[in-house]
């Protein structure tokens, strides 16, 4: 599954990162489950990013499948 997945609005997350021996580590506070391991920081927030993107389509694929054949989307901007 190829994933691009373009916003339809700005979204801002806040990313906790820490260095614990030669490892980088990380989560998206606002989104449970987004964690990483890298070897260094640029890695690690590349690979926040993606995992990022990845669980919010997942989210939105589990959403719209559980949701049935009729639903309406609306955005909502917090």
């Amino acid at each position: 599954m190829e994933l691009i997945m373009e916003l339809t609005m700005a979204q801002t997350f806040t990313a906790a990162i820490q260095q614990r021996d030669d490892w980088w580590i990380g989560w998206i506070e606002e989104i449970p489950g987004v964690n990483c391991q890298e070897r260094t920081k640029g890695e690690l927030l590349e690979t926040l990013r993606i995992t990022l993107l990845e669980v919010v389509e997942l989210n939105r694929q589990y959403a719209r499948a559980a949701a049935g054949p009729s639903f309406e989307e609306i955005i909502i901007h917090v």
